[in-house]
This record gives C-alpha cells, structure tokens and sequence, in this order.
C-alpha cells in the first residue's frame, strides 16, 4: 500500500489528530486489557461464584463485589433488593393495590442486574422460563423483566451469603 502524502496544511494537520487519536486509542485499550486482567486477579482472589451465574462475567462480578463488600450488611435479600432499586415500591390507595418503579437505589447495582436479566431473558434457562411465565400473565417486557430483575436480586443475594458463609477465614 502506498504511503499517502498530504497536499495541504489541512490535510497534514488532519492526519496528525488521525495519529493522535490512534495512538489514545492503543493507550485506552491497553489501560483496558490491564484493568480486566486486575478484576481478573481480584475476583479469583475470592471464594465467589457469582460467575456460574448465567449472564455474570468477571467484570460484572468485581462490581457486583466492589459495590456490596460485605454480604451480612443486609439484614434480608428484601433489604438487599432495596438497596439495589429492584423492590418495587407501595403505591396503593383505599382498595387499589399497586406498585411503582423503585427509582433509588444504587444505580451501579441496578444496571449490574439489568444486564444479567437481558442475558438471561434472552438465552435458554430458568430465567428466560420465568421471564415468559410473567409474559403470559400479561404482563409487558418491562414488567416482566423489571420482576426478573427482583428474582435475581434475591438468587445473588442468597449465593453471595452462601460463598461468604464457607469463605476460609481471614488472618487478621
């Protein structure tokens, strides 16, 4: 391939950003590949198996375990799934019993589980059963994964009590 040569000023300056901008990529991509090999190492560093969850990756795991710390915080997977903005919220009056979108939380959380729902609504399992099941109750897309959603929350929930509760103890 022949080397292309500018004509102008403009054309040199334009292929000068064109080669600033490749080489912040190659340095963002780098940082990249460094920072998924750190998570990586931290997430087997720990006794979890988030990740034989269909839909975690490590990535999804070091934040789930970077946001929550310790398990034991949450007295119940009901306080867990609020604190993750899964639990849907009271919205009822006189007779009319309702709920609406819980819109607090930990956003960070919420989106962790929001990617595990699509995957799981998605592919073959339990989840894609379950997310169906709510879809034939009648319920729309957002609601049934919104409800899949809450059922995840309570299944991390009981798993990350699980690897806690059979971790080896840490020297202190």
């Amino acid at each position: 391939m022949q080397r292309i040569k500018p004509t102008t000023a403009t054309d040199a300056c334009r292929r000068d950003l064109a080669k600033d901008v490749l080489a912040d990529l190659r340095r963002i991509d780098s940082n990249i590949k460094a920072n998924e090999a750190q998570m990586r190492d931290a997430v087997a560093a720990t006794t979890t198996t988030l990740q034989e969850v269909h839909g975690i990756n490590t990535v999804l795991a070091a934040k789930l375990l970077g946001h929550i710390g310790n398990i034991t915080r949450f007295p119940s997977a009901d306080h867990f799934a609020g604190s993750t903005g899964t639990a849907p919220l009271a919205a009822s009056s006189g007779e009319n019993t309702r709920h609406r979108l819980n819109t607090g939380g930990n956003r960070q959380l919420n989106s962790v589980l929001h990617t595990i729902a699509v995957c799981q609504a998605r592919d073959p399992g339990p989840g894609r059963v379950y997310y169906q099941r709510k879809l034939d109750e009648g319920k729309t897309r957002a609601e049934a994964r919104r409800a899949l959603k809450r059922r995840l929350a309570n299944v991390l929930y009981r798993r990350m009590l699980r690897d806690q509760q059979h971790a080896p103890p840490t020297a202190a």
